[in-house]
């Protein structure tokens, strides 16, 4: 097994040398980083991280807490920050709080002891809960903002979608196809994202001529969405906006077993684009997030913190994608 002695030995430099040049590149001459590095790479030489760790005090590996694993939204990211935090040399420890905002301290706390800095995605806590939970941590938030306050608590750095524009996008679209009273599919309250789409919503439809009906707060998931076709179907919308694709496959799910044409009679749209979106018929309606994008985001934010630097917090844009759940308002009432 090649060693650092063996690299520093063929550079000519210090063994000190060989490690900011490999760890801290900033810190050493251009030249000589650039020597050691093409060295390395020569004799194939891969950096004990476990052992630098213990002598730096350093892990080389991050938490990343998320609330629902099986959720394709949260597959996604995961996967992007696992890609990304090991192209850095990180490796990455998953935690999954099953959407239970009582015990995000806790796995917070556990993830933190383990690693250099947790990416905390989607939190349920509440504002007061959540930076308690973050004192002494290094953290980033994804897809949930914590503002600095008067008091003088810091800003945590984030990365999110814009919510707002999304299912403005939505909301624009539906109306350009003729419907006027459009359901809302609301996500749980806990939800920073759901609550931000809402508000979206509401701000959209007052600049339209769009009666909204919010048609109640459901869970996440599939069943969720099979909840609210029933609630959209007594409620006489033509159309409806979930909170999440999921939620919006398990709509479609209920229509067609009751019989309901999509999007002759009704339609819908969801939020995310995750893949099972194109896999049913019609395919689904959506506001495409970037969530690959979001992930390894957040993972230069978290890393921009652990080597000193200011992180600052981003928005990224979406777009929607039309496909075949939304069409013309019905000429007649939906049975």
């Amino acid at each position: 097994m090649v060693t650092v002695h063996d690299v520093a030995r063929a550079a000519g430099v210090s063994i000190s040398t060989v490690s900011r040049a490999l760890a801290s590149p900033e810190r050493v001459a251009a030249e000589t980083r650039d020597r050691v590095t093409r060295i390395a790479t020569e004799l194939g030489y891969r950096p004990n991280h476990a052992a630098s760790g213990l002598r730096m005090g350093r892990t080389h590996a991050v938490g990343l807490l998320v609330p629902d694993l099986e959720n394709p939204y949260f597959a996604t990211v995961t996967k992007a920050v696992q890609a990304r935090a090991r192209a850095e040399g990180y490796e990455v420890f998953v935690a999954d709080s099953d959407e239970d905002a009582d015990v995000e301290a806790e796995l917070i706390g556990a993830l933190a002891a383990r690693t250099d800095g947790v990416l905390v995605a989607s939190p349920r806590s509440g504002e007061a809960e959540l930076r308690a939970a973050l004192v002494g941590v290094t953290a980033v938030l994804a897809s949930r903002e914590l503002p600095a306050t008067g008091s003088g608590e810091p800003e945590v750095p984030y990365v999110c979608v814009n919510d707002a524009d999304g299912v403005a996008q939505a909301l624009g679209h539906l109306s350009a196809l003729g419907h006027r009273t459009v359901g809302v599919a609301a996500g749980p309250v806990s939800s920073w994202s759901g609550v931000r789409r809402v508000a979206g919503l509401i701000t959209a439809a007052d600049q339209r001529d769009v009666k909204l009906v919010e048609l109640g707060t459901f869970q996440p998931y599939f069943a969720g969405g099979v909840q609210a076709a029933d609630h959209a179907l007594a409620s006489g919308v033509t159309a409806v906006v979930a909170f999440n694709d999921l939620m919006a496959l398990g709509i479609l799910d209920r229509l067609r077993h009751r019989g309901v044409d999509v999007p002759g009679e009704m339609s819908v749209v969801g939020f995310d684009d995750v893949q099972l979106a194109t896999l049913v018929s019609p395919a689904l309606t959506t506001v495409h997030a970037p969530l690959a994008r979001l992930g390894r985001r957040a993972v230069d934010l978290l890393l921009v913190r652990l080597r000193g630097g200011t992180a600052t917090s981003a928005q990224l844009p979406v777009e929607l994608t039309i496909r075949g759940s939304t069409g013309p308002v019905p000429a007649g009432p939906v049975n």
